[in-house]
């Protein structure tokens, strides 16, 4: 028994099937993506830089019930809204402090009109924080710019909600 350990110490048994397991992945498809040129498939359901939509006669979804607001635990939403002529209302203000959002998705959720949703945005790192404070125009712009991805991801989510 003794001399049974001492050949297989001698030998390296272990390191041998460790190299031929290292072979075995070497010839076979790699697994891994390069990221800033390759992406990876997101989630309909994935949580990312806010956005504000828009009607498709361009008129903003926004009826400022101010239900987003009410609902964000983290507090980082504010509206100030106004009376339009029509007796409808609109929002005058509307601010995301991003820092403090958490990214829970109950603003996307609490919305009866889909104004306000998430997007599927990861990629917005930023030099200063203050360009993470989100108005109003930046939100919209935000929605203008998603809006195909946004209305293709609130479709197949449909059947979910």
């Amino acid at each position: 028994m003794k001399l049974l350990k001492t050949a297989r110490a001698f030998l390296l048994k272990e390191i041998f099937f460790g190299h031929l397991k290292t072979l075995s992945y070497f010839f076979k498809k790699k697994v891994t993506i390069n990221y800033p040129y390759e992406k990876g498939p997101i989630s309909p359901r994935f949580r990312g830089e806010h956005a504000l939509r828009r009607y498709p006669n361009g008129e903003e979804r926004c009826i400022a019930c101010k239900l987003c607001e009410a609902i964000c635990p983290a507090q980082a939403i504010t509206i100030e809204a106004e009376e339009r002529e029509d007796g409808s209302r609109r929002t005058t203000k509307y601010d995301i402090d991003m820092l403090k959002c958490i990214y829970c998705g109950l603003c996307q959720e609490a919305c009866p009109v889909d104004a306000i949703v998430e997007s599927p945005n990861f990629e917005f790192a930023t030099e200063t924080r203050q360009e993470l404070y989100y108005n109003k125009e930046k939100l919209l712009a935000n929605g203008d710019r998603y809006e195909y991805a946004l209305r293709g991801n609130i479709e197949a989510d449909g059947k979910c909600r």
